[in-house]
């Protein structure tokens, strides 16, 4: 192991002076340089968009992984990889693994039973979500993660280091500063101070060889006179001076490198504004899927209680119905029967006859997306016109906007007379 002794105690000296000179500006002892307006101006915005990325990016975190130390050790994992510098395996969502349970659960019970027939469909449909999820946590963290990590683990780091070294060059300057201030004071009392030096003290020794030869006596131990003195401070003045134009011009350049990188945080705000944009997309494509299933999977189960002619309680009622077929009877002429928990004014489905020509108008209750060709997109309190055709399922009507036409689902209407 190589030990630099002289560099340790070389490096304990720097610390020992900067603590000093730390302390003596906090108690207004020492000079300070202080730093351009609009430099510090730079610096509080990076200290923002710090802190606030930081924030952004954990909580972020929390709401696409809520728990970090769960049963498949989520956060933990992603570190370990990350540190490895290996992609992530694919990981099983948690609405796939309820879906899993469901359709191993329909196969233990019998898939032909009620009961088996619907798990298998609500875990079928889990398993869809948990899909939708997992490309919603794939593309969240690849397009507004991954950007706000590079920005705090990469330029921030950046920009760190070279604030850290402008406030090495700042101390420096300063320490140039008292030095050229105290060369200046001891160059101005010397060249205050009266020349005595023929009345100073001398120290006479007698040479014994000198003596020998010609007794003359020697001089020894003379001190420098006033006008060696007042030349040396002067130099030492010089030199100091010397020394602060070198560190003015080091930390003007640093002070314009770190300028430069932190006005490059504007940048980076438009950089996160993009990502942001694309999170928000990703966000409402996963919330849309997830509606779209839902839609699909209660008119599955809504068709499947069709089928068997049977609900599950009797405190579940079917999807209602526009209230203007209270007063309409079926074609059998039958009167329409209710359910105790309805609200007034509706139809259980499977006792609505609908007309089987003409058309009439209808409102739209809800928005409704199309899932292919044959259906028609609806948008909530638009007006549409609707009519049925013979063999149709009871559930759909066809219904006409403009030059569209298409199948629309009953329950998202409200029929008008």
């Amino acid at each position: 192991m190589d030990f630099n002794v002289k560099k340790l105690a070389s490096d304990a000296g720097v610390f020992f002076t900067r603590a000093v000179q730390f302390t003596e500006e906090k108690l207004g002892q020492a000079e300070k340089t202080e730093l351009d307006p609009h430099l510090e101006n730079l610096i509080a915005r990076a200290e923002g968009t710090k802190n606030w990325t930081e924030k952004i990016l954990r909580q972020t975190e929390v709401l696409l992984q809520p728990n970090p130390i769960d049963h498949t050790g989520a956060r933990i994992e992603e570190f370990i990889y990350d540190k490895l510098d290996k992609k992530l395996p694919s990981k099983t969502t948690n609405a796939e693994l309820l879906g899993q349970h469901m359709l191993d659960a329909a196969n233990e019970f019998g898939p032909g039973t009620p009961y088996g027939a619907t798990l298998i469909t609500v875990g079928e449909y889990q398993k869809r979500l948990g899909a939708a999820e997992r490309d919603f946590l794939h593309t969240s963290a690849s397009t507004f993660l991954t950007p706000l990590r590079n920005f705090l683990e990469g330029d921030w780091r950046t920009i760190s280091k070279e604030r850290r070294l402008l406030e090495n060059r700042r101390l420096d300057l300063d320490i140039c500063k008292a030095r050229l201030k105290k060369a200046k004071q001891a160059e101005t009392k010397a060249a205050a101070a009266p020349d005595f030096q023929e009345t100073r003290p001398r120290n006479y020794v007698l040479s014994a060889s000198a003596s020998a030869e010609d007794g003359r006596t020697r001089e020894v131990g003379d001190s420098p006179s006033l006008t060696e003195q007042r030349k040396l401070l002067s130099e030492e003045v010089d030199k100091a001076e010397h020394e602060l134009r070198v560190a003015q011009t080091e930390f003007d350049r640093q002070a314009e490198v770190t300028r430069l990188l932190l006005e490059g945080i504007s940048s980076t705000h438009l950089n996160h504004l993009r990502c942001l944009h694309d999170f928000a997309e990703a966000q409402a494509t996963y919330y849309a899927q997830c509606h779209r299933f839902m839609q699909d999977l209660q008119r599955e189960l809504a068709r499947g209680n069709d089928v068997s002619g049977s609900l599950p309680s009797s405190d579940v009622c079917p999807n209602p119905v526009s209230s203007t077929f209270l007063s309409e009877t079926s074609t059998t002429g039958a009167t329409v029967s209710s359910c105790p928990n309805q609200r007034p004014g509706t139809l259980p489905m499977e006792h609505t006859q609908l007309p089987v020509t003409g058309a009439r108008k209808a409102k739209v209750l809800y928005d409704y997306d199309a899932h292919d060709g044959s259906e028609l997109s609806l948008l909530a309190d638009e007006l549409i016109t609707v009519y049925t055709v013979p063999g149709m399922d009871p559930d759909w009507l066809i219904g006409e906007r403009g030059n569209q036409k298409g199948k629309v689902p009953v329950t998202y209407l409200e029929l008008l007379s």
